[in-house]
């Protein structure tokens, strides 16, 4: 009888370089059966190289690589990987737009094939949707591009649990609620720790260090290419694990508070809009330097107001009325925010060229110095601003797309829940940022998911089929109203 193996995954001295970048400095991780290992980090600390490697997408330049109790760094590949019982769910998510649910299932379960092999694969999928996503709202037969981007996670998920031929020995979950709302990403977590009690691992990637702390058995934390620290989660409290990262957390000042204090009845109204769901002309208004929350379950008119809002200052809109330049941070980044040909630097300077014009032409030392300028200030991590802007990890991409924004002359900053893939340490600095903007006069609109980031707003609206059903002060803000109000009908 063959003993099973004591780790899944063992790797000794793994590196990896990128040029003169050394993404992998000499990585050892251990993943045992049956145990949900957290892996935390900067962005650019090597997690999600880690990651590539173990999936089979990339291939170390040194170190050993032991899978199931055998060293498989000469022959390993995705298709090994999978047959292995080795599956990932990227942070930029791998799903093919153009075809459907049911085909993006056929795409990792080859052995669905023969005649009825979409119904097949639908069902599967819909079956491991059921599972983890009760209400998922999703059919099998729609095309993935037309779904919102927390359903394509959903289905990127779901897709990497299911089971045919192949065994399932790991699942690597790279920032997987990064666009689900509370109420899916609790269903996540929930199936996740089922899984790992019927004997599969998981690694857990992710920025919300309450999933990490309440879900981890054992974590991991990188930095510079490294493993800087590993224990029992029991061992960690939020406190020692921003210290194990090399954060400094941010002291709450009482600063919501004051600035709630001081009523801005004297500032104007920069953005009065009322949701085309909207029955009994409920508005949203925001006034000059105000932070103002979008809340509720995704998917439910937050970004479609933001949307509104956008356009609403281009053209005239009865129901919209802007009265500032507008600048917007896309959450959806590969969708709705980069430009993929393009350098770092120009991907910033889009919202500014303006400011760089001479004549009839962009000054490009203009561009370079504000790109320079922006890299300092929000700690953007590349050797060369002039690199394309697919060379940088996802959460430095989105640094580079609050560059744009914030050093644009918009007066009114819209955010879709733009935290996607950012760690923790550069979002105290963007929240940091967000406040002392808003002390200059600009006005921020911020959906976000992340409860945490709420308490960051003035005042939040949350939402509920497209309609505002609450509009809470920061006194009144709580997990509980808002969860409260988003299962509420409308008044």
């Amino acid at each position: 009888m063959t003993e099973a193996p004591r780790s899944i995954v063992e790797f000794t001295d793994v590196a990896k370089s990128f040029g003169a970048v050394r993404a992998l400095a000499g990585v050892d991780l251990t993943v045992r059966p049956g145990e949900c290992l957290g892996l935390v980090g900067h962005n650019g600390a090597g997690k999600s190289t880690l990651m590539n490697v173990l999936a089979g997408t990339l291939a170390p330049d040194s170190g050993r690589m032991t899978i199931l109790g055998r060293d498989r760094v000469d022959e390993y590949s995705v298709a090994t990987a999978h047959q292995l019982g080795v599956r990932c769910v990227f942070q930029e998510l791998s799903l093919c737009p153009n075809l459907t649910v049911a085909e993006n299932t056929r795409v990792v379960q080859p052995s669905l094939k023969g005649w009825g092999w979409r119904a097949r694969a639908g069902a599967l999928i819909m079956d491991k949707l059921d599972e983890i996503f009760p209400g998922h709202g999703i059919t099998a037969n729609e095309l993935v591009g037309d779904l919102s981007i927390g359903r394509r996670q959903m289905v990127e998920i779901a897709r990497a649990f299911t089971v045919t031929e192949e065994p399932l020995h790991l699942v690597i979950l790279d920032e997987p609620t990064s666009s689900l709302d509370a109420v899916t990403s609790g269903q996540l977590m929930d199936y996740m720790r089922k899984d790992v009690e019927g004997g599969v691992s998981c690694i857990l990637i992710s920025h919300v260090l309450g999933e990490i702390l309440d879900y981890s058995d054992r974590i991991v934390v990188m930095k510079d290419g490294g493993v800087v620290a590993g224990k029992p989660a029991a061992e960690f409290d939020r406190d020692s694990l921003v210290a194990a990262m090399g954060t400094v957390a941010r002291e709450e000042s009482g600063e919501i508070k004051a600035r709630e204090a001081r009523i801005r009845s004297e500032e104007p109204v920069v953005v009065h809009v009322v949701p085309k769901g909207q029955k009994n002309g409920a508005a949203l208004e925001a006034r000059r330097g105000e932070v103002i929350g979008l809340a509720g379950l995704a998917g439910h008119g937050q970004t479609a107001t933001l949307l509104q809002v956008f356009r609403g200052a281009r053209r005239r809109d009865p129901a919209t009325r802007v009265g500032e330049a507008v600048a917007l941070v896309a959450g959806d980044r590969q969708t709705d925010g980069v430009f993929p040909l393009w350098s770092i630097a120009r991907n910033i300077g889009i919202r500014s060229l303006e400011r760089f014009r001479q004549g009839g032409l962009i000054d490009p030392a203009a561009e370079a110095l504000m790109a320079e300028e922006w890299k300092r200030k929000i700690g953007i991590k590349t050797p060369d601003m002039n690199d394309n802007i697919l060379s940088l990890s996802g959460g430095n991409q989105q640094k580079a797309l609050f560059a744009r924004a914030l050093g644009s002359d918009a007066g009114l900053v819209l955010m879709d829940d733009p935290m996607r893939g950012v760690d923790v340490g550069t979002k105290l600095e963007v929240y940091d940022l967000v406040r002392a903007e808003a002390d200059k006069g600009r006005t921020f609109l911020w959906y976000t998911t992340e409860m945490d980031e709420l308490q960051n707003c003035d005042r939040v609206f949350v939402f509920r089929n497209g309609v505002i059903v609450a509009d809470l002060s920061h006194d009144e803000l709580t997990e509980e109203k808002v969860l409260h109000s988003s299962f509420s009908e409308a008044v």
